[in-house]
């Protein structure tokens, strides 16, 4: 007789995978976040539906709490403290403006329903601040560098921690007699608990990652110690634990950057934790309770929503007046601003925990929540495609070669391309069946630019230089450079071979890249660069990317590079990035007299203007070159970019992308374009890889 054991705490943990690996996909086909089809699935398995999960198991309580710090921690590292230092001085205006109409039209709508002081306050706080579900949005349509833009994402930093000191002072206030001193001392303990948390794990950060090299596990587990470290000391200075797992947020975006770990610290929160948060919210909801709400009560709700709307216009207005911007501009900062969700969940639990405000609140929050959340990014797409597509104000030398064509916007103090006296292309080898089409690429650049290649086979050995399998190896290596030797006198291009012997392949090809002063990395595919395994752990190509100082050619080629006579590069903005790529693309095409196509795949709403000023501004990039390349440029308005892109893509013998970059929002992971189309590709592929310190999007 089969026993099911529904008690056990491993069931629980396998219906919140199966419902965080099966749902938000379909919310997402539905276009509508895949965050409110976890709260929805939640309420369906709770105790109001199937009552398969109870938010009192230890199982379900122990993974909320951590998806709510998590949460709140990735919001604090996803901030981009560099665009925000471009435009802090408008990002605090318009911060500013964004909480201060939103709390007291929250603090005077508490009142009118009778709600205590505190309470008012902190259902003001609870919409003050902002999540930006738009993001990716603004991101598809190539406007994120644009001004308006940066300033409301700057402003998140401002609203978010703005609204937690209000819960911090709200939750401390609620425990014990108000008293003018006893909010002095709270506020001091506050501030000297962020000084420790902001200044102390930078300072321990910083000192442990030197320390600890390229050791990403450990460094990993030190970002993981400090987050649940700091979450404890919040709560012994009777602090809500998510204002100390934002503010350590803020102070590791600084130690780890844009960096592996980064990446696999917010995907694991992204695929585990958070998703479990929004389920057990769910849980939590009171179906009866609900409906009881939104229908005997309606008109808090709707005073909610209808003070949200007016309160973050307002805001977005008075910035137009203090700053020029157009209405197109205004009314996407305002869609931008709308989305209560993550920091607006996390507090309204944390104040109904605390008794501060009763369950018909929250429930009005978890419907301005689900307004909000459809309503904000719907509004920021049909806004934002009116805004002009981002550039750089990136400015050419027609004298300079390719690699040092790009200057740096007038802010910008480092420059943005190294700059070698000789164009030297490293060519790590190590497969024979890929050697010759890898030699005849670099060798095809070499030429072009009068410079040499450096053949580079890296053996891995450790500590005894005396094992069998490394003398092996060596003599394997050294076939290998015989025949890139042989290669490259058949394309008559000085070839200085390289041997060398690491304990990393990785950062053996990048540290050999550094000494040669290379000013190219041209190196074939190897299998696994999009999957989980690389998303975890890591792959070479994603590691020489990493550490490279200069870019980083991954070719997969289907033909002689010489017979690649029709290349095809999407364009999503001109970014600095993006023209350097083009740049390549360029070079490449004039080693052997092939053309190129630029396809611009935008939203099916942009405006016919826009199209054409962003045509024109990429005739202008590549009529400054000095180089005479056949070439076209195309857009197609489109909702599904990678379909279009492996559609075009059939009639071209090479498709030359960017690296990929992972990109997360709201905690939850966004499928890559760039993956969908190297997954799926039938023709040669060139993946440009950037030096991350030069990365500026």
């Amino acid at each position: 007789m089969l026993n099911l054991p529904l008690d056990n705490p491993l069931i629980d943990l396998i219906l919140l995978i199966v419902v965080s690996l099966v749902i938000p996909p379909i919310f997402e086909r539905l276009r509508l976040p895949g965050l409110v089809g976890l709260l929805i699935a939640g309420v369906i398995l709770g105790d109001s539906g199937l009552k398969l999960l109870s938010p009192e198991s230890e199982t379900i309580s122990l993974f909320s709490d951590v998806g709510k710090i998590y949460l709140m921690f990735v919001a604090g590292l996803e901030i981009d403290l560099a665009e925000f230092r471009k435009t802090k001085n408008r990002s605090f205006g318009f911060g500013i403006l964004t909480f201060t109409f939103p709390i007291l039209m929250g603090i005077g709508i508490g009142q009118l329903f009778e709600y205590g002081w505190i309470a008012s306050v902190l259902i003001g706080s609870l919409i003050s601040s902002h999540t930006l579900l738009g993001f990716p949005i603004v991101s598809r349509l190539g406007i994120q560098s644009n001004e308006p833009i940066t300033v409301t994402v700057g402003a998140t930093i401002f609203t978010d921690i703005a609204a937690l000191l209000v819960l911090a002072i709200c939750i401390a206030l609620d425990a014990g007699d108000f008293s003018a001193l006893m909010l002095i001392l709270q506020l001091v303990a506050l501030a000297v608990y962020a000084a420790i948390v902001l200044f102390g794990i930078d300072w321990a950060g910083k000192a442990y990652f030197r320390r600890t090299g390229e050791e990403e596990s450990n460094q990993f587990l030190f970002v993981l110690l400090v987050v649940f470290l700091a979450a404890v000391g919040a709560q012994v200075i009777n602090v809500d634990q998510i204002v100390g797992a934002f503010l350590a947020g803020l102070a590791v975006n600084d130690v780890v950057g844009d960096s592996p770990v980064e990446e696999k610290v917010e995907f694991v929160g992204g695929t585990l934790f958070i998703p479990f948060f929004f389920v057990g919210m769910g849980l939590l909801l009171d179906v009866p309770t609900f409906l009881e709400t939104v229908t005997n009560n309606v008109g808090f709700p709707l005073a909610m929503i209808a003070g949200l709307l007016l309160s973050k216009f307002l805001a977005a207005y008075t910035s137009k007046l203090l700053y020029g911007y157009s209405w197109d501009e205004t009314l996407t900062m305002w869609s931008l601003s709308l989305p209560q969700v993550a920091a607006t969940l996390a507090a309204a639990l944390a104040g109904v925990e605390a008794g501060i405000i009763p369950e018909p609140v929250f429930n009005t929050i978890v419907v301005l929540m689900l307004v909000s959340a459809i309503l904000g990014p719907t509004l920021t797409e049909r806004f934002g495609s009116k805004l002009p597509i981002a550039t750089t104000g990136v400015t050419q030398t027609e004298d300079l070669p390719w690699w040092e064509q790009v200057e740096a916007l007038p802010e910008q103090d480092a420059p943005l391309m190294p700059q070698p006296q000789d164009f030297t292309v490293i060519v790590p080898v190590y497969n024979p069946q890929t050697e010759r089409y890898l030699i005849e690429m670099a060798a095809l650049l070499a030429r072009h630019e009068s410079g040499k290649i450096v053949p580079l086979v890296i053996t891995q050995a450790h500590v005894h230089m005396d094992e069998p399998h490394l003398s092996a190896a060596l003599q394997q290596g050294k076939k290998l450079l015989e025949k890139a030797q042989n290669y490259s006198d058949q394309f008559q291009v000085k070839a200085n071979s390289l041997l060398r012997i690491d304990d990393d392949i990785a950062e053996g090809i990048t540290r050999a890249a550094r000494e040669q002063d290379a000013s190219l990395i041209v190196m074939g595919w190897s299998e696994g660069v999009t999957g989980l395994r690389s998303r975890l752990f890591g792959n070479l190509i994603n590691n020489v990317i990493w550490c490279a100082h200069c870019p980083v050619v991954v070719t997969r080629l289907l033909a002689e590079p010489i017979h690649l006579n029709r290349i095809l590069v999407p364009v999503k903005n001109l970014t600095i990035p993006a023209v350097r790529a083009i740049q390549f693309a360029q070079l490449f095409a004039d080693t052997h007299q092939a053309s190129v196509t630029y396809l611009h795949v935008c939203d099916p709403r942009t405006e016919k203007a826009q199209i054409q000023q962003f045509e024109a501004e990429i005739r202008q990039v590549l009529e400054q070159a000095n180089l005479t390349v056949r070439y076209r440029v195309k857009t197609i308005p489109h909702d599904d970019t990678a379909k279009v892109i492996l559609r075009v893509a059939q009639n071209f013998d090479l498709v030359v992308m960017r690296s990929l970059r992972r990109r997360t929002a709201g905690g939850l992971t966004v499928s890559d374009v760039t993956t969908e189309v190297i997954d799926s590709l039938t023709c040669s592929l060139i993946l440009f890889g950037e030096p991350h310190s030069q990365r500026m999007s």
